[in-house]
């Protein structure tokens, strides 16, 4: 099976248009406003035009309630909703009941306490997303190029597919997903020259690194 990449923060067409050809099979744009990557609902919506069919559009919500997320839905394309906060598993039945689309929980790990709260989502959300655990006092949920250690999720199965985040680089993605067995894995800074701004030739290079991975 090869190696889906998911790519988020996108802010604009050259962006969106390298990490397309780079070979991403989601793109995420990032709603949360304390971030470097955060776009507005015009911006994205205009962003997601240039998005080809097969590739899924993702949009990144922390926290924010039905009020946001509607005027994202309603504004966008959007094919998916990423919760990356601190959503509990009865929030996450909502968001998908109530709009109908599919969900990503994101998820922070830092020990084994923290694999343990898994199952408590595998259950409700229609993806996984296994990242590191922020650093305390961090302003942003994701997005802090920290990694975890993989090993705490080596080899597990879970009901519904999941993908690896946190800290993954085009110099580390291949031994992440040999790894942990990982199948889809999910990068932001680690493709980036600085805060909000990706690298085409390292989305390139991690996207190459991915699909050459051995598992």
């Amino acid at each position: 099976m090869s190696i889906s990449v998911k790519i988020c923060g996108l802010k604009d067409p050259e962006q969106l248009a390298a990490a397309v050809e780079a070979g991403a099979r989601y793109i995420g744009f990032n709603f949360f406003p304390k971030s470097p990557r955060s776009v507005t609902v015009e911006q994205a919506a205009a962003l997601m035009l240039d998005v080809p069919m097969g590739v899924a559009k993702v949009a990144l919500v922390v926290n924010m309630d039905d009020a946001g997320i509607e005027e994202i839905v309603n504004g966008t394309t959007t094919d998916m909703i990423q919760l990356h906060g601190s959503e509990s598993p009865e929030r996450v039945a909502e968001v998908k009941a109530r709009f109908g689309l599919p969900v990503i929980k994101a998820i922070g790990i830092a020990g084994p306490d923290d694999v343990a709260q898994i199952e408590h989502y595998a259950g409700v959300a229609d993806q996984l997303l296994i990242d590191a655990k922020a650093p305390k006092g961090a302003d942003l949920p994701g997005g802090n190029g920290v990694p975890f250690d993989w090993r705490l999720v080596q080899r597990k199965y879970w009901p519904c597919p999941w993908m690896l985040a946190g800290g993954l680089t085009a110099d580390n993605v291949a031994e992440a997903i040999r790894l942990t067995g990982a199948k889809q894995v999910d990068v932001s800074s680690g493709v980036e020259s600085a805060p909000g701004v990706k690298d085409p030739g390292l989305m390139h290079a991690f996207v190459s690194n991915a699909h050459a991975a051995k598992d």
